[in-house]
């Protein structure tokens, strides 16, 4: 596939901690670089091999918190270190949206930017690229905020749904008008949702010309718009770090769906079928990966199994001892080399809750 539209940018986001990946994903090492899949790369290396086929390395950035800078770049070691975007803290995905945006501007107005998160799972490879270069160009000639949609087959919670305009398909390319968002819905409503049959998945994926979605932070987030825009002329300069490590805090912390998405009149969703997971719980890993005889999901060194079915265990790949589970059905098991965690598996929403719990009860010792 070509690379020659210079005007194409990846932002790879890759600063979340993946809190309901606890215990293996914690605050030091979070799940984006570990490889959760069991084939011998991270998610996000993973992700940043799945645009190099059509934009150029050089049109790639990963922003992170400062503190993953190494990681990144042991795990990237083609990516230039200038791509490398700092967050000086954590403020959810609005602030670094608006920064990145602002980095690239700076550098070319015609950017047309594809802002994906580093953790996700494509099976599709070559569709999820013909997408993404159908949407590219989309966007380069229309002023549309566009997102990718993924057709539901369960009525999960952990989900934001995206309700579409049936009667505004633009230029018969699967693109459609957004009517409302809807972050993470009850049971009952997502169980309504897909029984309506419009409403879409949000993949958390967007696409963009800078232009336009800098004009939309004027719009709706202005305070935000106006502390990066003071540092135009600083970006891709020597004075960029210390101009961010002063402003960027001062940004109000919330993400780009109730930022702007949810405000914006030019909110845009393409219906896309590439096999996605946003691999955001254990359910969802077990789901994908394959299984044993009696249906269990093992990823470890020493791993025995007796009388044990529907079962997803996790043994720390650093670990040399023996695991023996006996008994066991529906439950989820994390072997790692501080912590065990034995859990239901259909208990996946709660993780991020015990997470917070064990945060507070042990000072961030194990989190």
């Amino acid at each position: 596939m070509s690379k020659d539209n210079k005007n194409n940018y990846v932002v790879i986001m890759a600063g979340g901690v993946g809190s309901r990946f606890w215990p293996l994903s914690k605050k030091s090492y979070p799940k984006q670089f570990h490889d959760i899949l069991g084939i011998g790369k991270s998610l996000l290396r993973l992700t940043y091999e799945r645009y190099l086929p059509f934009v150029d390395n050089k049109n790639i950035y990963v922003i992170t918190n400062s503190s993953y800078t190494l990681l990144v770049s042991d795990q990237l070691p083609d990516l230039p270190v200038e791509n490398i975007i700092d967050e000086p803290a954590a403020m959810n995905t609005a602030p670094c949206v608006a920064y990145a945006s602002f980095k690239i501007f700076a550098k070319n107005p015609d950017a047309n930017i594809v802002f994906a998160p580093s953790d996700h799972l494509i099976i599709d490879e070559k569709t999820f690229r013909l997408n993404i270069k159908n949407a590219l160009d989309f966007v380069s000639s229309n002023n549309l905020l566009l997102t990718l949609g993924i057709k539901p087959n369960r009525p999960d919670t952990g989900y934001g749904y995206i309700q579409h305009v049936d009667k505004e398909e633009i230029a018969g390319q699967g693109i459609y008008k957004v009517k409302t968002f809807t972050e993470k819905p009850s049971l009952e409503l997502a169980q309504t949702f897909i029984e309506s049959g419009d409403f879409l998945w949000n993949s958390g994926i967007f696409i963009w010309k800078a232009v336009d979605i800098l004009n939309e932070f004027s719009i709706h987030q202005n305070d935000m718009y106006e502390i990066f825009k003071k540092g135009l002329k600083k970006y891709n300069t020597p004075d960029e770090a210390k101009f961010i490590n002063k402003n960027y805090p001062l940004c109000k912390n919330i993400s780009i769906d109730y930022a702007i998405m949810e405000k914006t009149s030019i909110a845009g969703i393409m219906h896309v079928d590439f096999g996605w997971s946003d691999l955001g719980t254990w359910k969802s890993l077990y789901m994908l990966r394959d299984k044993d005889e009696n249906n269990n999901m093992i990823h470890g060194q020493i791993v025995d199994t007796y009388n044990t079915k529907n079962c997803l265990i996790m043994q720390e790949d650093s670990q040399n001892k023996l695991v023996v589970i006996e008994g066991l059905e529906n439950m989820l098991v994390v072997d790692t080399h501080d912590i065990l965690f034995i859990s239901h598996l259909e208990k996946e929403q709660e993780v991020r809750q015990i997470t917070s719990d064990i945060k507070e009860k042990y000072k961030g010792r194990f989190t």
